[in-house]
């Protein structure tokens, strides 16, 4: 029965239904959506970087028995640079004292490449290490030993602001992007008035240049006009100048010219 009722639909072919560009936008809004909901429902995913292998593997073990993935682990700054790229995880995790790049250069790596946020891992709590951190970019630390009721919580601040800046910044260039179409809108006005304006203040020298030519030369009015036309293309002169030449020579003379001395 099931079958017969699926016989008896009308198949229908999408592409009378959607065009190619409507197509385009509801697959990327459903892979939109499907990274989303991928990005709510999986495991945050973290990248560790601790030169001391019992420490790594301790703190590893940490997460990973809290739901954290960790998806790369590094035994100095530049690999922790280069596993932040290509993971590009949710969080890193990064100690302050490694060889080859120390942890506070490569945490300014990876937040002027926006990749993630990092949480500093120290032994010391120095007030101008902290600085040197926050400096670079990290959006917190944690002293160790390490602590779940420290760390996780500290991480779960790290995501959460880096993901506002990132909204932020989102707004930020949306709105600059908005004004930029608004400043180019109000360019192009201005420039069709001004337009108007100039073809506005031409039509109004031509008509009275026209009727000086009717008074002055015993032009008629389609004379006058086409004698001012043809003028102006066979001289290359534009008519807005022809006029005023015009109004100079037959126009009545300005009061100053004709007051007393």
């Amino acid at each position: 029965m099931a079958a017969r009722k699926k016989s008896e639909e009308p198949s229908i072919n999408v592409d009378e239904v959607l065009t190619d560009e409507e197509l385009k936008a509801v697959a990327d809004e459903s892979e939109s959506a499907e990274r989303k909901v991928k990005s709510e429902d999986g495991p945050r995913t973290v990248v560790v970087a601790e030169d001391e292998a019992v420490n790594r593997m301790d703190l590893v073990a940490m997460l990973e028995d809290n739901g954290y993935e960790v998806v790369g682990q590094a035994a100095n700054g530049e690999e922790a640079v280069e596993l932040a790229r290509k993971y590009r995880p949710d969080v890193v995790c990064m100690d302050v004292k490694m060889p080859r790049m120390d942890g506070i250069a490569a945490a300014g790596i990876i937040c002027d490449e926006n990749i993630a946020p990092v949480v500093m891992l120290t032994a010391f709590s120095q007030t101008d290490l902290v600085k040197k951190a926050t400096g670079a970019g990290a959006m917190a630390y944690v002293t160790k030993p390490y602590e779940e009721s420290k760390l996780l919580p500290t991480l779960e601040v790290a995501m959460g602001r880096f993901a506002e800046i990132n909204d932020l910044l989102d707004n930020v260039e949306r709105s600059e992007r908005k004004l930029k179409e608004t400043t180019d809108q109000l360019k192009e006005t201005e420039e069709k008035l001004k337009k108007a304006e100039d073809t506005l203040e031409e039509r109004k020298l031509v008509d009275r240049a026209k009727g000086l030519l009717m008074d002055k030369a015993d032009f008629s009015e389609q004379g006058a006009f086409r004698w001012i036309q043809k003028t102006s293309m066979d001289q290359r002169i534009p008519k807005k100048r022809l006029a005023q030449a015009i109004i100079a020579k037959y126009g009545d003379p300005k009061p100053s010219d004709s007051g007393e001395r």
